[in-house]
Protein backbone atom coordinates (compact mmCIF):
# COMPACT_ATOMS: atom_id res chain seq x y z
CA UNK A 1 0.00 0.00 0.00
CA UNK A 2 3.27 2.26 1.40
CA UNK A 3 4.60 1.85 -2.26
CA UNK A 4 1.39 2.61 -4.30
CA UNK A 5 1.16 5.32 -2.85
CA UNK A 6 4.79 6.48 -3.09
CA UNK A 7 4.32 5.92 -6.95
CA UNK A 8 0.70 7.90 -7.06
CA UNK A 9 3.17 10.37 -5.94
CA UNK A 10 5.54 10.19 -8.50
CA UNK A 11 2.86 9.85 -11.08
CA UNK A 12 1.33 13.14 -9.87
CA UNK A 13 5.23 15.18 -9.98
CA UNK A 14 5.59 13.61 -13.37
CA UNK A 15 2.49 15.51 -14.67
CA UNK A 16 2.86 18.52 -13.14
CA UNK A 17 6.16 18.78 -14.87
CA UNK A 18 4.47 17.41 -17.83
CA UNK A 19 2.07 20.03 -17.15
CA UNK A 20 4.45 22.81 -16.68
CA UNK A 21 6.57 21.72 -19.61
CA UNK A 22 3.57 22.48 -22.07
CA UNK A 23 2.51 25.85 -20.04
CA UNK A 24 6.76 27.12 -20.51
CA UNK A 25 6.30 26.30 -24.82
CA UNK A 26 2.69 28.28 -24.39
CA UNK A 27 4.68 31.44 -22.93
CA UNK A 28 8.24 31.10 -23.29
CA UNK A 29 8.23 30.02 -27.11
CA UNK A 30 4.53 31.86 -28.18
CA UNK A 31 3.29 34.56 -26.16
CA UNK A 32 6.64 36.54 -25.21
CA UNK A 33 7.65 37.13 -28.33
CA UNK A 34 3.95 38.03 -29.32
CA UNK A 35 3.99 40.99 -26.55
CA UNK A 36 0.70 39.35 -25.49
CA UNK A 37 0.57 39.17 -21.77
CA UNK A 38 -1.01 36.23 -19.91
CA UNK A 39 -1.48 38.09 -16.69
CA UNK A 40 -0.67 37.00 -13.21
CA UNK A 41 3.17 36.55 -12.25
CA UNK A 42 4.12 35.65 -15.63
CA UNK A 43 2.81 38.95 -16.63
CA UNK A 44 4.48 41.12 -14.40
CA UNK A 45 7.50 39.29 -15.19
CA UNK A 46 6.83 40.03 -18.74
CA UNK A 47 6.45 43.68 -18.34
CA UNK A 48 9.36 44.09 -16.23
CA UNK A 49 11.29 41.99 -18.82
CA UNK A 50 10.02 44.44 -21.74
CA UNK A 51 11.01 47.12 -19.28
CA UNK A 52 14.45 46.30 -18.51
CA UNK A 53 14.67 45.78 -22.22
CA UNK A 54 15.33 42.15 -21.57
CA UNK A 55 18.00 42.47 -19.32
CA UNK A 56 16.29 39.90 -16.71
CA UNK A 57 15.09 36.73 -17.58
CA UNK A 58 11.58 36.21 -17.03
CA UNK A 59 11.87 32.78 -15.32
CA UNK A 60 13.98 34.15 -12.89
CA UNK A 61 11.73 37.30 -12.26
CA UNK A 62 8.69 34.47 -12.22
CA UNK A 63 10.51 32.31 -9.29
CA UNK A 64 11.51 35.53 -7.10
CA UNK A 65 8.15 36.82 -7.92
CA UNK A 66 6.50 33.94 -6.26
CA UNK A 67 8.71 33.16 -3.06
CA UNK A 68 6.09 35.48 -0.83
CA UNK A 69 3.23 33.66 -2.33
CA UNK A 70 4.45 30.56 -1.45
CA UNK A 71 4.74 31.16 1.98
CA UNK A 72 1.31 32.33 1.60
CA UNK A 73 -0.10 29.51 -0.18
CA UNK A 74 1.42 26.99 2.54
CA UNK A 75 -0.19 28.96 5.56
CA UNK A 76 -3.26 28.98 3.24
CA UNK A 77 -3.81 25.47 1.91
CA UNK A 78 -1.06 23.05 3.60
CA UNK A 79 2.18 21.98 3.88
CA UNK A 80 1.89 19.45 1.61
CA UNK A 81 -0.05 21.53 -1.31
CA UNK A 82 2.79 23.68 -0.59
CA UNK A 83 5.63 21.11 -1.83
CA UNK A 84 3.91 20.87 -5.15
CA UNK A 85 3.07 24.68 -5.21
CA UNK A 86 7.16 25.08 -5.00
CA UNK A 87 8.19 22.44 -7.39
CA UNK A 88 5.22 23.52 -10.12
CA UNK A 89 6.13 27.55 -10.40
CA UNK A 90 9.92 26.80 -9.94
CA UNK A 91 9.47 23.96 -12.91
CA UNK A 92 8.06 26.39 -14.78
CA UNK A 93 9.86 29.30 -14.11
CA UNK A 94 13.10 27.15 -15.44
CA UNK A 95 11.49 25.94 -18.43
CA UNK A 96 10.72 28.64 -19.56
CA UNK A 97 14.09 30.58 -19.68
CA UNK A 98 15.43 26.88 -20.29
CA UNK A 99 13.28 26.77 -23.47
CA UNK A 100 13.75 30.26 -24.40
CA UNK A 101 18.12 29.59 -24.46
CA UNK A 102 18.37 32.01 -21.47
CA UNK A 103 19.76 29.64 -18.72
CA UNK A 104 23.49 29.26 -19.23
CA UNK A 105 25.12 27.01 -21.01
CA UNK A 106 21.76 25.77 -23.65
CA UNK A 107 21.26 29.67 -25.50
CA UNK A 108 21.26 27.10 -28.80
CA UNK A 109 17.67 26.12 -27.41
CA UNK A 110 16.17 29.77 -28.53
CA UNK A 111 12.85 27.63 -29.40
CA UNK A 112 11.27 31.60 -30.06
CA UNK A 113 13.93 32.33 -32.93
CA UNK A 114 13.23 28.86 -34.90
CA UNK A 115 11.68 29.96 -38.39
CA UNK A 116 7.97 28.51 -38.01
CA UNK A 117 7.39 30.27 -34.85
CA UNK A 118 9.31 33.91 -36.34
CA UNK A 119 6.53 33.38 -39.68
CA UNK A 120 3.35 33.02 -37.61
CA UNK A 121 4.51 35.80 -35.07
CA UNK A 122 4.38 38.02 -39.02
CA UNK A 123 2.65 36.15 -41.38
CA UNK A 124 -0.73 34.56 -38.73
CA UNK A 125 -0.20 36.11 -35.80
CA UNK A 126 -3.60 35.40 -34.67
CA UNK A 127 -3.07 31.85 -35.03
CA UNK A 128 0.20 32.04 -32.61
CA UNK A 129 -1.93 33.44 -30.12
CA UNK A 130 -4.25 30.25 -30.24
CA UNK A 131 -1.52 28.04 -29.64
CA UNK A 132 0.02 30.02 -27.07
CA UNK A 133 -3.48 30.55 -25.30
CA UNK A 134 -4.51 27.00 -25.78
CA UNK A 135 -0.83 25.33 -24.47
CA UNK A 136 -1.15 27.90 -21.40
CA UNK A 137 -4.77 26.62 -20.44
CA UNK A 138 -3.63 23.34 -21.03
CA UNK A 139 -0.35 23.14 -18.80
CA UNK A 140 -2.52 24.75 -16.02
CA UNK A 141 -5.14 22.78 -16.13
CA UNK A 142 -3.05 19.34 -16.00
CA UNK A 143 -0.64 20.85 -13.14
CA UNK A 144 -4.33 21.95 -11.12
CA UNK A 145 -5.77 18.41 -11.79
CA UNK A 146 -2.74 16.58 -9.78
CA UNK A 147 -3.07 19.39 -7.26
CA UNK A 148 -0.30 21.52 -7.64
CA UNK A 149 -0.37 25.03 -8.79
CA UNK A 150 2.91 27.59 -10.57
CA UNK A 151 1.75 30.17 -7.46
CA UNK A 152 0.89 33.74 -8.74
CA UNK A 153 -2.86 34.34 -8.98
CA UNK A 154 -3.06 30.31 -9.55
CA UNK A 155 -2.73 29.95 -6.10
CA UNK A 156 -5.47 32.59 -5.20
CA UNK A 157 -7.25 30.51 -7.45
CA UNK A 158 -6.66 27.16 -5.92
CA UNK A 159 -7.56 28.67 -2.22
CA UNK A 160 -10.86 29.91 -3.36
CA UNK A 161 -11.33 26.16 -5.48
CA UNK A 162 -10.45 25.14 -2.09
CA UNK A 163 -12.32 26.86 0.36
CA UNK A 164 -15.70 28.40 -1.46
CA UNK A 165 -15.37 26.15 -5.09
CA UNK A 166 -15.17 28.59 -7.08
CA UNK A 167 -13.62 27.76 -10.57
CA UNK A 168 -9.92 28.29 -11.15
CA UNK A 169 -10.78 30.05 -14.66
CA UNK A 170 -12.95 32.41 -12.94
CA UNK A 171 -10.96 32.97 -10.19
CA UNK A 172 -8.30 33.96 -12.46
CA UNK A 173 -10.26 35.91 -14.91
CA UNK A 174 -10.55 38.41 -12.03
CA UNK A 175 -7.63 38.65 -10.57
CA UNK A 176 -5.28 38.68 -14.03
CA UNK A 177 -7.49 41.93 -15.65
CA UNK A 178 -5.41 44.83 -13.52
CA UNK A 179 -2.09 42.48 -14.75
CA UNK A 180 -2.61 42.66 -18.30
CA UNK A 181 -3.70 46.13 -18.42
CA UNK A 182 -0.80 47.50 -16.35
CA UNK A 183 1.57 46.22 -18.72
CA UNK A 184 -0.07 47.36 -21.66
CA UNK A 185 1.25 50.64 -20.10
CA UNK A 186 4.57 49.31 -19.90
CA UNK A 187 4.97 48.68 -23.46
CA UNK A 188 3.28 51.91 -24.85
CA UNK A 189 5.10 53.46 -22.27
CA UNK A 190 8.05 52.13 -22.96
CA UNK A 191 7.43 52.91 -27.08
CA UNK A 192 8.58 48.73 -27.69
CA UNK A 193 8.47 47.94 -31.12
CA UNK A 194 5.64 45.40 -31.88
CA UNK A 195 4.03 43.64 -34.90
CA UNK A 196 0.43 44.82 -33.60
CA UNK A 197 -0.79 48.07 -32.56
CA UNK A 198 -1.12 48.10 -28.08
CA UNK A 199 -4.45 48.13 -28.01
CA UNK A 200 -5.10 45.26 -30.26
CA UNK A 201 -2.77 43.40 -28.29
CA UNK A 202 -4.23 44.38 -24.92
CA UNK A 203 -7.49 42.81 -26.85
CA UNK A 204 -5.88 39.69 -27.78
CA UNK A 205 -4.58 39.21 -24.02
CA UNK A 206 -8.11 39.62 -23.21
CA UNK A 207 -9.31 37.12 -25.52
CA UNK A 208 -6.24 34.42 -24.82
CA UNK A 209 -7.51 34.56 -21.09
CA UNK A 210 -10.88 33.62 -21.78
CA UNK A 211 -9.63 30.72 -23.63
CA UNK A 212 -6.80 29.78 -21.24
CA UNK A 213 -9.34 29.74 -18.43
CA UNK A 214 -11.64 27.99 -20.83
CA UNK A 215 -9.48 25.13 -21.45
CA UNK A 216 -8.18 25.25 -17.84
CA UNK A 217 -11.75 24.13 -15.95
CA UNK A 218 -12.07 22.15 -19.14
CA UNK A 219 -8.92 20.10 -18.45
CA UNK A 220 -10.09 19.63 -14.48
CA UNK A 221 -13.62 18.97 -15.20
CA UNK A 222 -13.46 16.98 -18.38
CA UNK A 223 -15.62 16.76 -21.38
CA UNK A 224 -19.04 15.64 -20.98
CA UNK A 225 -18.75 12.08 -20.21
CA UNK A 226 -22.55 10.53 -19.78
CA UNK A 227 -26.09 12.20 -19.19
CA UNK A 228 -28.36 12.16 -16.35
CA UNK A 229 -31.48 11.46 -16.66
CA UNK A 230 -34.51 12.74 -14.63
CA UNK A 231 -37.63 11.59 -15.54
CA UNK A 232 -41.17 12.81 -13.98
CA UNK A 233 -43.99 10.45 -14.88
CA UNK A 234 -47.24 8.77 -14.15
CA UNK A 235 -45.88 6.02 -15.39
CA UNK A 236 -42.81 5.96 -13.49
CA UNK A 237 -42.69 1.88 -13.19
CA UNK A 238 -43.20 1.23 -17.00
CA UNK A 239 -40.04 3.90 -17.65
CA UNK A 240 -37.86 2.28 -15.29
CA UNK A 241 -38.84 -1.33 -16.37
CA UNK A 242 -38.46 -0.18 -20.01
CA UNK A 243 -34.68 1.35 -19.46
CA UNK A 244 -33.89 -1.98 -17.47
CA UNK A 245 -34.94 -3.94 -20.34
CA UNK A 246 -34.52 -2.34 -23.37
CA UNK A 247 -31.06 0.07 -22.33
CA UNK A 248 -29.21 -2.14 -20.13
CA UNK A 249 -28.95 0.61 -17.85
CA UNK A 250 -29.92 0.81 -14.11
CA UNK A 251 -32.36 3.03 -12.25
CA UNK A 252 -33.59 4.85 -9.28
CA UNK A 253 -36.77 5.51 -8.24
CA UNK A 254 -37.28 8.50 -5.72
CA UNK A 255 -40.04 9.18 -3.94
CA UNK A 256 -41.29 12.91 -4.27
CA UNK A 257 -44.20 15.01 -3.94
CA UNK A 258 -45.64 17.13 -7.34
CA UNK A 259 -46.75 20.53 -5.20
CA UNK A 260 -48.82 21.65 -8.97
CA UNK A 261 -51.11 18.75 -8.22
CA UNK A 262 -50.16 17.54 -4.61
CA UNK A 263 -49.49 14.40 -5.72
CA UNK A 264 -47.12 11.33 -4.51
CA UNK A 265 -44.91 10.19 -7.18
CA UNK A 266 -41.58 8.18 -8.05
CA UNK A 267 -38.93 10.15 -10.15
CA UNK A 268 -37.00 7.85 -12.03
CA UNK A 269 -33.03 9.11 -12.14
CA UNK A 270 -30.86 6.99 -14.72
CA UNK A 271 -27.42 7.69 -16.31
CA UNK A 272 -26.72 7.25 -19.62
CA UNK A 273 -24.20 7.43 -22.58
CA UNK A 274 -24.49 10.58 -24.73
CA UNK A 275 -25.45 8.44 -27.81
CA UNK A 276 -28.27 6.97 -25.77
CA UNK A 277 -30.27 9.85 -25.05
CA UNK A 278 -32.88 10.08 -28.28
CA UNK A 279 -33.37 6.69 -28.23
CA UNK A 280 -34.49 6.91 -24.19
CA UNK A 281 -36.14 9.87 -25.47
CA UNK A 282 -37.74 7.71 -27.78
CA UNK A 283 -38.42 5.17 -25.33
CA UNK A 284 -40.07 7.56 -22.78
CA UNK A 285 -42.48 9.08 -25.23
CA UNK A 286 -43.86 5.92 -26.20
CA UNK A 287 -44.91 5.02 -22.76
CA UNK A 288 -45.78 8.62 -21.58
CA UNK A 289 -46.07 12.24 -23.84
CA UNK A 290 -46.10 14.07 -21.39
CA UNK A 291 -43.63 12.66 -19.49
CA UNK A 292 -41.05 15.57 -17.85
CA UNK A 293 -37.83 14.96 -18.60
CA UNK A 294 -34.18 16.70 -17.29
CA UNK A 295 -31.16 15.88 -19.17
CA UNK A 296 -27.32 16.86 -17.56
CA UNK A 297 -23.61 16.55 -18.26
CA UNK A 298 -21.90 14.12 -16.36
CA UNK A 299 -18.23 14.39 -16.15
CA UNK A 300 -17.49 11.41 -14.43
CA UNK A 301 -18.81 8.04 -13.72
CA UNK A 302 -18.48 4.90 -11.47
CA UNK A 303 -20.09 2.18 -11.27
CA UNK A 304 -21.75 -1.04 -13.57
CA UNK A 305 -22.00 -0.27 -16.95
CA UNK A 306 -19.73 2.67 -16.84
CA UNK A 307 -15.86 2.74 -17.41
CA UNK A 308 -13.91 5.08 -15.37
CA UNK A 309 -12.80 8.20 -17.73
CA UNK A 310 -9.66 6.99 -19.42
CA UNK A 311 -10.25 3.78 -19.85
CA UNK A 312 -11.74 1.99 -22.90
CA UNK A 313 -15.24 3.63 -23.26
CA UNK A 314 -18.94 2.83 -22.06
CA UNK A 315 -20.16 -0.36 -21.63
CA UNK A 316 -20.93 -1.68 -25.09
CA UNK A 317 -24.11 -3.57 -24.54
CA UNK A 318 -26.27 -3.22 -27.07
CA UNK A 319 -29.06 -1.32 -27.05
CA UNK A 320 -32.42 -3.58 -27.37
CA UNK A 321 -34.91 -2.65 -30.14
Amino acid sequence: MKKHKILHTVFEYAMITFGALIMSVGIGVFLIEAHVVPGGVTGLSMALYYLTDGQIPIGLSMWVFNIPLFIFGIRSIGFQFGWRTFYGFSANAFLVDFLRGEVPGFSFVALQKTETIQYLLHQDFLFLILWGGALLGLGLGIIFKFKGTTAGTDIIAAILNKKYGIKPGQAIIITDVFVIIIAGFVIAGKGIETTQPVISLTMYAFFLLLLASRLMDLVIDGFDYARSVQIISDKSDEIGKAIMDNMSRGATAIKARGLYRNKDRDLIYTVVAPREVSYLYELIYNIDPNAFVIVGNVHEVMGEGFKRRGEIGFNENQVKK
